[in-house]
């Protein structure tokens, strides 16, 4: 006698036979790409930058940003590369990072390294080796001219340059302009303290 159980596992081995039965009948031909739906969402045509473009009523591919655009992560700067902008930036910028930020001082030691110890040399006395090698020598960091300029005055400074310096806008993000100035802060400091008083603070 054939219980229920039986009769069901006999149906489902029936269906698994039917399914391995229609799997090989049904074999896909692999030369032969499926069906595709909507073809051209799939493979939709493309145009390089500098091609011609029939889409745009000047038939350029590349289109100029909308006038006003603000490219993300480009804020701009409301100030013109003039000796009075630089002025007016040092009353209206402030250095947005404390004193004490480990890692801000750290990240601003290695800018410094890479794009300003070439001229102004390892403690800003302006020996770099640029400078030795016959370049102008630029101004030391730690006269009293450089220490009395204000923060938002030497972010203008890297942002367009004064002299023979170029602009490192293109080459220093904003925040890693407002961390070489701390640094540069801090170099100040340490040579402001008298040889002395330096060695007997030491342990």
């Amino acid at each position: 006698m054939i219980t229920r159980r039986g009769l069901l596992n006999a149906i489902l081995l029936l269906l698994l036979a039917a399914t391995l039965a229609l799997n090989l009948a049904v074999r896909p031909d692999l030369a032969r790409p499926n069906y595709e739906y909507f073809p051209n969402m799939a493979h939709s045509p493309r145009y390089n930058a500098f091609a011609a473009n029939p889409n745009f009523a000047d038939g350029k591919t590349l289109q100029a940003p909308p006038p006003g655009s603000i490219p993300r992560g480009f804020l701009p700067i409301h100030y013109a590369a003039t000796p009075q902008d630089a002025l007016r930036a040092g009353e209206e910028l402030q250095e947005p990072l404390a004193a004490g930020d480990a890692a801000a001082m750290e990240r601003g030691a290695a800018v410094f390294k890479n794009f300003c110890q070439e001229c102004h040399g390892p403690g800003g006395k302006g020996d770099g080796p640029v400078a030795q090698r016959g370049f102008p020598p630029p101004p030391t960091l730690t006269a009293d001219h450089a220490v009395n300029m204000k923060d938002g005055q030497l972010f203008h400074i890297l942002t367009y340059g004064q002299g023979n310096m170029p602009s490192y806008a293109s080459q220093l993000s904003r925040q890693d302009r407002w961390r070489v100035i701390l640094y540069v802060r801090s170099l100040q400091q340490r040579a402001a303290v008298p040889p002395a008083a330096a060695k007997g603070a030491q342990p």
